[in-house]
């Protein structure tokens, strides 16, 4: 007999394909990360740190909050950091929702809010994305019941880079007032798309964000949750007080005083890479999602030979299964000579 919850024994864990990912030996369009180093300087600023002998202190993480909310145009009381935005996903289902509740989780999406649904039992909901119609907003709305507890409402939506119009997400956390309304932005850089400067008039509304896309530095951890005061205070009661560590905290204080890296790097992969490989795709017949982030999720005739292929050649990419059980291959943007190399690799498959 098991000493846990009946149904957490019942789970699947949520194991990415981690194994023999290598950026050394690989073009690493698998994970939608920036496919670039960080700035040096957020590097020396790590250096610096563990040089000063501060390893066996326990975190302080002086005014992080503070420059976070500035980025981010709010409140400093409306942040809070987490490990990750993981982290800040999880502390949201965990804090609003009981056994039984029902969360609206649109999908196919990323598989981290299904995860941690399940932990908390909950009966999910699932509307479908479509690539004709896109993001299903009445299917969501028709959802809606006495019941329902979470509304997950990622923005865009992974795999397919299908975004949420803003009014779309207001409407729909005004129409759940006792359900939190979660809107994940970890690829907000790359869209400039947000509902953070609403947490206030909308009480149920809690963004997270991250700095492992677009920053370059999943590998420390540090996301956000960004909402009204009374929400972030909720919240800091579940949340431990160490949960961030200082590293995280040393990186991101660097990379948010060195924003240039960030910016030239996003303008690179969304106005030459994103247009490149979709006229790319275009011109090869190859049908994908439309998509306002950094990765296409495209569908070739023989999606499992072209990954094999695309492997061969050094390239990681995702695959990825639709509503229907069709599998597609997502592929993150890289830089324009990345971009070049994989049209280059795409190309040999197709006179193969």
């Amino acid at each position: 007999m098991s000493i846990f919850k009946s149904h957490i024994s019942q789970m699947g864990a949520y194991k990415p394909p981690l194994e023999g990912r290598d950026n050394h030996q690989h073009l690493l369009l698998d994970f939608n990360e920036r496919v670039l180093p960080v700035a040096p300087a957020v590097k020396q600023a790590l250096i610096d740190f563990i040089n000063d002998d501060q390893l066996q202190v326990y975190p302080a993480y002086g005014n992080i909050t503070q420059k976070i909310a500035d980025y981010c145009g709010v409140k400093s009381e409306q942040v809070m950091i987490t490990n990750g935005s993981d982290q800040g996903i999880d502390l949201i289902i965990r804090s609003a929702c009981q056994e039984g509740d029902e969360a609206i989780i649109p999908g196919p999406t990323f598989a981290m809010y299904h995860q941690c649904a399940k932990v908390e039992n909950l009966n999910i909901i699932e509307p479908t994305y479509s690539r004709e119609n896109g993001f299903p907003k009445q299917a969501v709305i028709d959802a809606i019941t006495n019941k329902t507890r979470l509304i997950v409402l990622a923005n865009p939506n992974n795999p397919c880079g299908t975004p949420v119009a803003r009014e779309t997400i207001l409407e729909i956390a005004k129409a759940a007032p006792q359900a939190a309304t979660l809107v994940d932005e970890c690829y907000f850089e790359y869209t400039r798309q947000t509902v953070c400067d609403a947490v206030e008039e909308y009480p149920n509304l809690l963004v997270t964000r991250t700095f492992s896309k677009t920053w370059g530095l999943p590998s420390v951890r540090l996301g956000y949750v960004i909402s009204r005061k009374e929400n972030i205070d909720a919240l800091l009661n579940v949340r431990g007080p160490y949960d961030v560590n200082q590293l995280a905290v040393v990186a991101i204080d660097a990379a948010l005083s060195n924003p240039e890296y960030t910016q030239e790097y996003v303008k690179e992969v969304i106005e030459v890479s994103k247009p490149m490989l979709e006229a790319f795709l275009d011109k090869k017949a190859i049908k994908y999602w439309p998509t306002v982030a950094n990765y296409i999720w495209v569908f070739p005739d023989n999606p499992d030979a072209m990954e094999k292929h695309i492997r061969a050649s050094g390239i990681l990419v995702r695959p990825k299964l639709d509503a229907n059980g069709r599998k597609g291959l997502r592929i993150t943007l890289g830089n324009k000579r990345q971009t070049l190399k994989l049209e280059q690799c795409l190309s040999s498959f197709e006179i193969n």
